[in-house]
């Protein structure tokens, strides 16, 4: 298979506690951990960084199957919720909550509409089976 995009980005200095910078340079700054994690909570973390990225890749995955089905969803919002979470092992695990909202479509077309793109989405299909993705139509 062809591949459609590659991006690199590189981790210094100890991670959650360090710098990260794309080849780029588009990304180019520190990164501190939460203040729930121990740190000062000024900087940004990588389940920010996943919040974001899953958010727009969805978004963009909605206007795709909307396009194709000639529906204009304008005002349209994703939001995403990223958690780490214990689980029963002793492990930290991801979860992720997408709040979708399509305000000019019924809810059984806009329901569809996020099915599709959930199926297209590719965090989507790197995250199921994986990690809890919760799934939600908002208004």
């Amino acid at each position: 298979m062809p591949t459609l995009y590659t991006t690199e980005a590189l981790s210094t200095g100890g991670g959650r506690d360090g710098h990260v910078r794309s080849t780029d340079q588009a990304i180019d700054f520190d990164m501190r951990p939460p203040k729930e994690l121990g740190g000062s909570g000024e900087g940004l973390n990588p389940e920010q960084l996943f919040a974001a990225g899953f958010a727009a890749c969805y978004h963009s995955a909605l206007h795709a199957v909307a396009r194709q089905r000639k529906i204009k969803i304008d005002g349209s919002t994703v939001g995403s919720r990223v958690e780490l979470i214990n689980d029963s092992e002793g492990s930290i695990k991801l979860a992720v909550s997408l709040e979708v909202t399509i305000p000019s479509e019924p809810h059984t077309t806009a329901l569809e509409l996020a099915e599709a793109a959930d199926r297209l989405c590719p965090y989507s299909n790197a995250t199921r089976g994986n990690i809890d993705v919760a799934l939600s139509l908002v208004g």
